[in-house]
């Protein structure tokens, strides 16, 4: 049993080393290379625990081969449009000029229903709000609205307005995020007497964000 418990552990950490060196992707994100094999990774891992009889290295060198294997292919996917094209597809217009394309419905096997409700989840509940619409290769839709249904802007307006970065988290948990501090122009100095004038000592933060106008939001921690 306790075989199984270390080999469950490091399988663990070598598919999440697995993982990252293939990038960061959400799981609604990955193309059809890398869906199949994260799955191949996950069953191959099983069988080492499953079995102690098999070697952990039946385990390991499969799932570093289908690692090398991605990451290869993802280079040469960089340079080549027809090894990209095969491997991930291309988008697919499905709405143009406010039109919906069946045909295209039906080669990607579309239902009214999945058209419908990947427009909902962009917050569009209306076809004749959209002016295009395209079907990624990950199967997401991005959506384009017709310049009457879009929501009125500042430039819309004419109001001009200062183009500036959001509040970066500068304090998490009594622990200073160092680069988040030099995105805004800021220093540890700084930021030390801040919590100084805010009576707050730094182990005593939950949570602060700060913008590169030095305002900034602090939360304690609750007692």
């Amino acid at each position: 049993m306790l075989i199984v418990f270390f080999r469950a552990i490091i399988l663990y950490f070598i598919i999440v080393i697995s993982i990252r060196l293939m990038g960061k992707r959400q799981i609604g994100e990955l193309q059809p290379s890398e869906l199949v094999i994260t799955i191949l990774m996950s069953n191959i891992a099983t069988l080492p625990i499953e079995d102690i009889n098999i070697p952990m290295i039946m385990g390991v060198v499969p799932i570093f081969t289908l690692v090398c294997l991605d990451v290869f292919m993802s280079q040469l996917s960089l340079y080549s449009r027809k090894v990209r094209k095969f491997f991930s597809g291309t988008p697919k217009i499905i709405i143009s000029d406010g039109a919906v394309d069946q045909e295209v419905m039906k080669k990607l096997r579309f239902t009214i229903d999945d058209l419908m409700e990947s427009l909902r989840s962009v917050e569009v509940f209306d076809l004749e709000d959209v002016q295009l619409a395209i079907v990624e290769t990950t199967g997401k839709i991005s959506v384009y609205q017709k310049q009457s249904s879009q929501p009125c802007t500042r430039k819309d307006m004419g109001i001009e307005a200062k183009c500036k970065n959001p509040p970066q988290l500068i304090v998490t948990d009594g622990e200073i995020a160092d680069r988040a501090l030099d995105f805004i122009g800021a220093d540890r100095e700084w930021l030390m007497k801040a919590l100084e004038r805010e009576k707050c000592p730094l182990e005593k933060v939950f949570l602060m964000t700060c913008d590169s106008d030095r305002k900034y939001k602090l939360i304690r921690k609750e007692k």
